[in-house]
């Protein structure tokens, strides 16, 4: 034997190609993608552009994840169509924050570019790749570049070239990783508030987490990591929030269906409308969501076994929930005044009836939530920075509200496109009012015409929200320069109108330039909701001061209870 031969003989054999994937290897590449996600999401929250303590871009994406994976993680199936479908519906649902929502629209994509397909090779992969572009950018009314959309974007064109040079799909993932890790790092250039905060897109990051983690599963790579036993996160699930409505006992003190049923059905050629009609006749606050395989149910029963039976008589159920609302109700009712301070929702009832407009509204902090309460919101969900409520959340309240004609109102700009898809789920008359804070969603409760027509009433409420103009205070989270302003990580900072505007060591003085900004001086009322660290003492004194300021403003001094930020501020 020569050398050369030698030499040959020892060079260890290139891998196997890998040409086809079917549902049960899907499922693994899902399930590596979640697990490095979870490894870096913390790094996708750092990359948050504004100094505020609402970087929860990774944490988002990290629960829209877990939900894709759990809706298939005792999944058998080997068919890549269903397995790629049952993902794209466990996002949706879960979806959380805007980066959420762009993430299950990518999955939808997916979905609908591999549907009917037993496997998939790497042209087959290319094309899904570019239906979960197209889908992401059509479910955005106004699509950014230099975001999530633009990484997955140039992703699936890149997919489409190397689809043409190799069968392997190994060399696909490489070729569209790498291809995504550019547009990354290029999104500085096409977003100019990047540049200025020094970050690349937070969205951006962690689809680039997503599809390192598949990559690295068909290397080998991701032996010996595993998933966290909980999300690690400080969301409430679907199901654990009891809404007003829910909770409101009526004259007599009992509730007229108080078990409430959940479960998963899942069977052959299931018909979704025809379970939706005869699980409603059931009893209320229906929801019933799926497809002929997959079908989730919640209802409120005055026999449990009414809706499980009918279930089972169809084919399997999962996930099965059983709760008595009536003992709840009495636990709360009857616990001492300190044990429910923290955890009791106000037994406050709806005064929507059916026919009339119901309004969904998302608040951080009871105070806020009371407030909305005592406004007529029929329904009150919690969320805000660093909590943003899921689709099915969302979704689950506008079904629980005892009406046809809902209006929400997300009052976070990071909640509007969950708010958006959970309008696009319900069969009922559902807008969304676009508010961004708190005191817009209160003043767009003041053009509330519960009688009046669903869309005039919407333009009404969302003209209204625009007459407010809202300040904020809380602490910077990292040092920056943005928008001229200097920013020392443990400062005080205050944002008006969502835009950085004032920085500084002592709260008054950044209040002082918070009001400024506010243009005070041409304002009639300022209502001052304060948070959970600071005290009733604390907020009157600072109201005594702006009045000391501005003698000629009316002052409303509010226990908004909201984490992360001191005051909100309201000025109309």
């Amino acid at each position: 034997m020569t050398q050369t031969q030698t030499t040959e003989a020892a060079r260890p054999a290139p891998p196997p190609k890998w040409l086809q994937c079917n549902g049960r290897q899907l499922q693994k590449l899902a399930h590596a993608a979640l697990v490095w996600l979870e490894q870096n999401h913390q790094h996708v929250n750092a990359l948050n552009v504004f100094p505020v303590p609402d970087g929860d871009t990774g944490t988002n994406m990290l629960l829209t994840m877990r939900s894709a994976y759990n809706r298939v993680q005792d999944k058998e199936e080997t068919h890549v169509g269903k397995m790629a479908e049952s993902l794209a519906h466990g996002a949706l649902m879960g979806a959380r924050g805007n980066s959420g929502v762009i993430l299950s629209q990518i999955w939808r994509g997916l979905a609908k570019g591999l549907k009917g397909k037993e496997t998939f090779d790497a042209q087959d992969l290319a094309n899904a790749l570019q239906a979960a572009s197209d889908t992401a950018y059509s479910g955005v009314m106004k699509p950014v570049e230099g975001t999530i959309l633009t990484v997955i974007r140039e992703g699936a064109n890149e997919a489409a070239d190397a689809a043409k040079k190799s069968l392997d799909l190994r060399f696909l993932l490489e070729r569209v990783l790498e291809r995504c890790n550019q547009a990354l790092e290029r999104t500085p250039e096409q977003l100019a508030i990047l540049k200025q905060a020094g970050v690349v897109d937070s969205g951006g990051q962690g689809l680039v987490y997503i599809l390192e983690g598949m990559l690295r599963y068909v290397h080998g790579q991701m032996k010996g990591l595993t998933l966290s036993a909980t999300p690690g996160s400080n969301s409430v699930g679907a199901g654990q929030q009891i809404s007003a409505q829910e909770m409101a006992m009526p004259e007599g003190g009992e509730i007229e269906n108080p078990y409430d049923v959940q479960f998963i059905l899942l069977g052959n050629n299931l018909n979704v409308t025809e379970v939706r009609d005869r699980i409603d006749a059931m009893g209320d606050s229906t929801v019933v969501v799926g497809d002929e395989t997959t079908i989730k149910v919640h209802i409120h029963v005055k026999d449990p076994g009414v809706p499980i039976s009918y279930g089972i008589s169809l084919g399997k159920i999962t996930d099965v929930v059983v709760e008595n609302m009536q003992m709840q109700m009495e636990e709360i009712v009857h616990a001492p005044a300190a044990a429910t301070m923290a955890t009791a929702v106000p037994l406050i009832k709806t005064t929507v009836q059916p026919g009339q407009i119901g309004v969904v509204a998302v608040a951080a902090g009871e105070g806020l939530a009371e407030i909305f309460r005592s406004m007529n919101v029929s329904y009150v969900v919690s969320g805000g920075q660093t909590n943003n409520p899921s689709i099915e959340e969302l979704f689950q309240a506008i079904q629980d509200v005892p009406t046809d004609k809902v209006v929400i109102l997300p009052n976070n700009k990071n909640i509007i496109l969950a708010a958006e898809a959970a309008r696009d789920l319900s069969p009922k008359n559902v807008t969304v009012v676009p508010t961004k804070t708190a005191p817009q969603g209160l003043s767009a409760m003041l053009a509330l015409d519960p009688d009046g027509d669903l869309e005039e009433v919407t333009a009404a409420m969302l003209d209204a929200s625009k007459e407010v103009a809202t300040g904020e205070i809380t602490r910077a989270t990292r040092t920056v320069t943005l928008d001229e302003v200097e920013v020392n990580e443990g400062e005080f900072i205050g944002l008006v109108d969502g835009r950085l505007c004032t920085s500084g060591s002592e709260l008054a003085g950044v209040l002082t330039a918070v009001l400024a900004a506010m243009e005070m001086e041409d304002r009639e009322l300022l209502s001052l909701y304060y948070g959970e660290d600071i005290t009733e003492e604390e907020a009157a004194e600072l109201a005594e001061q702006i009045e000391a300021q501005y003698d000629d403003i009316e002052i409303e001094l509010l226990p908004g209870g909201q984490p992360y930020y001191f005051y909100i501020l309201g000025a109309e």
